[in-house]
């Protein structure tokens, strides 16, 4: 097989598998620099850890796993000419997009309440900038998404999933090693 049929049979677009292999490139670095910083303060990095909402966080996982069904879902709709219930259920994802964003933010707030920022200790330098750069992510998937509902042919569905779908494993990396790694 050549490399230009391996290329051909990539799902989505080429150009997007460019994109999500340097997102999750970024990513993996800033997760690698994490872990290497935290080992110089595992007792540190633990009590900054001990402020996180933990609950929030695993449903929001469980948000984001929920709409990339929906995403994927939406394409085989549109595969078989159901236009009505593949636009549905990409908005849908766009909105459960929303409600992980709505769910991140109220978790920023208390962090700001008690007067935890990017200062207070590296794990929030990192967290912060993880998490945000994750929630930009989120924020542009949920504007890719509802592009791709109204210009809903299965091309642009299935490039918009492929995006939606990075930021689905981007979170699923993220939310063990931030909130759960002791």
């Amino acid at each position: 097989m050549s490399d230009a049929s391996l290329i051909d049979e990539l799902p989505g677009e080429l150009l997007m598998w460019v994109l999500i292999i340097s997102e999750l490139l970024v990513f993996g670095a800033g997760l690698a620099a994490f872990m290497g910083v935290r080992l110089t303060d595992p007792a540190g990095f633990a009590e900054a850890q001990s402020h996180l909402h933990r609950t929030g966080a695993a449903f929001n996982t469980a948000v984001l796993v929920t709409s990339g069904y929906l995403a994927a879902q939406a394409l085989r709709w549109r595969q078989v000419a159901r236009r009505v219930p593949a636009r549905i259920a990409l908005i849908s994802a766009a909105l459960l997009g929303v409600v992980f964003l709505i769910i991140k933010g109220t978790e920023y707030a208390d962090k700001a309440a008690q007067g935890i920022n990017y200062e207070t200790h590296p794990f929030f330098l990192f967290y912060y900038l993880l998490t945000g750069f994750h929630a930009a992510h989120v924020l542009a998937g949920v504007g890719i998404l509802l592009l791709v509902s109204w210009r809903d042919d299965a091309r642009n569905i299935e490039v918009g999933a492929q995006f939606w779908h990075m930021v689905d494993l981007v979170w699923i990396m993220l939310f063990p090693v931030i909130y759960l790694l002791g």
